[in-house]
Parts: structure tokens; C-alpha cells; sequence
């Protein structure tokens, strides 16, 4: 029988799994162990948080105002375009939110995490820092990973606010619907449990968006070509991920 793993999609699949699952737990280690310089972490998040802020408020808003013109002409049919606003409520707060942020953050973060890290394998910048006794997980991964985690959970309260107002002011001022009712409707359907469970979603997905992005950067052939797989490989399995884990989290924190 055969154990060539390029033979095997199956058993190359788990063997990834099983790498990815050690990458994760060393990065773990060095994250709870012995935290990173501070100065390294901030400036990780000025990166990933800040420089991804407009973007995911930008597609906030269009998510925003193409959930209020669906739901609008929706309930229209049958007579009850003024609930618009629950509509909204909960599809931005609860699902949207986190997915613009997460999305935004891994086309964005992501790809560059990925891209940096394969650069620095291509260049045995990696290997360098190990000849200098410096650990690879704690310089370069560790301080992506709690920028992420303090990052991310904010921006998906970013990408609610602009989602709702955004659908606020196109069923207001576009469609008609009365302010008032509006604002009832959102405030009546969602809580703050609600905006807590989507930061719980944002710190999943930036820990699958860190871990994943860094680990196909780590490991990332020799060469251009390799980069270029690596970052390609880190965003569709960002996404991929990142969609299940969503529908899981909604199906335990909502079911």
C-alpha cells in the first residue's frame, strides 16, 4: 500500500491539520508564556486594527444599505415595510458585523501576515533569527496574534455601528420608513448580549486569521512562486474557516 501523502488527499489533509495544530500550540505558548515587547504588539495593531478601519467601515455601509433596500422591498409585499428595522438588526448585529470585519481584515491583515512571513523564509531571514537564539513564534508570530485579538473584536463593533446606520439612513431618508419605528424595531430585537457574541466571533476569527496566515507564511516554498501560494493559501483558507466556525458559533450561541 501506498503512504505517499501526495497520494493521499485524505491523509495530507490531516497531516496539515496536525503541523497546523503544533504551529498553533507553540504560538500559544509564547503568547501566554512569555509575552512579546509591547512596543511589537501596538504596532501590530495600529496595523491590522487601524489600517483596516476604513475599509471594513466603507463596506459596512453598502452591506448596511443592501440589507435595508432587500429587507424593504421584502416586507413590502406583504404590507410590512416598517419592520425593516428588525430585519436589520438582526442580520447586521448578528451576522454581518462579524463577517464584514473578519473578511475585510483577512483580505487585508492577512494577506500582508502571510506575504511578510514567506518573504522573510525566502530570504532565510527566519533561519537568521534562530541562529541568533531569537524564537521565530515569539518576534514575529505572538505579537500578529494578541494585536489580532484586540483588533478585531472592535472593528466588528465598527462594522455594526456603520451597517445599521447605513440601512438607518436608506430606509429613512430613501425609502420612507418612520424614523421612530425604525429605531424601535432594532433597539427591541437585539441587546447587548448580542454585540458581545459578535466580539466573541471577532476573536475567533482573528485567531484563525493569524494562526492560518502565519502558518502558510512559515512554511512557504522556496522562491517567488512559494510566496505567492502561501498568501493565496492563506486567504481561501482563512475564508473557507472562518464561514464554518460563523455558522457553528451562530448555531450554538442562537439555536
Amino acid at each position: 500500500m501506498n503512504t505517499d501523502n501526495r497520494h493521499n488527499p485524505l491523509a495530507a489533509a490531516l497531516a496539515q491539520v496536525g503541523r497546523w495544530g503544533i504551529f498553533s500550540g507553540r504560538v500559544a505558548r509564547w503568547v501566554f508564556g512569555a509575552p512579546p515587547i509591547v512596543a511589537n504588539v501596538l504596532e501590530e495593531a495600529y496595523r491590522i486594527g487601524v489600517q483596516s478601519l476604513f475599509i471594513v467601515c466603507a463596506i459596512a455601509v453598502f452591506i448596511g444599505s443592501t440589507i435595508a433596500l432587500q429587507g424593504y422591498y421584502v416586507f413590502r409585499e406583504f404590507g410590512g415595510q416598517n419592520l425593516v428595522g428588525i430585519f436589520v438588526a438582526l442580520a447586521c448585529v448578528r451576522e454581518m458585523g462579524p463577517i464584514v470585519a473578519g473578511s475585510m481584515v483577512a483580505a487585508k491583515a492577512g494577506t500582508a501576515m502571510a506575504a511578510s512571513i514567506a518573504t522573510m523564509r525566502v530570504k532565510g531571514q527566519i533561519d537568521a533569527l534562530e541562529v541568533m537564539a531569537v524564537n521565530p513564534y515569539r518576534y514575529l508570530i505572538a505579537p500578529r496574534a494578541i494585536a489580532a485579538l484586540i483588533a478585531l473584536p472592535l472593528l466588528v463593533v465598527f462594522a455594526d455601528f456603520f451597517t445599521v446606520a447605513a440601512a438607518y439612513c436608506v430606509s429613512v431618508y430613501q425609502l420612507g420608513v418612520s424614523s421612530g419605528t425604525f429605531m424601535e424595531n432594532v433597539i427591541s430585537c437585539t441587546g447587548m448580549s448580542d454585540i458581545l457574541f459578535g466580539m466573541v466571533k471577532g476573536v475567533a476569527f482573528a485567531l484563525l486569521i493569524c494562526l492560518l496566515s502565519c502558518y502558510q507564511g512559515y512554511h512557504s516554498q522556496p522562491g517567488p512562486e512559494g510566496v505567492g501560494r502561501a498568501t493565496n493559501r492563506a486567504v481561501v483558507s482563512v475564508c473557507v474557516v472562518c464561514i464554518i466556525v460563523n455558522y457553528l458559533l451562530s448555531e450554538l450561541m442562537y439555536g
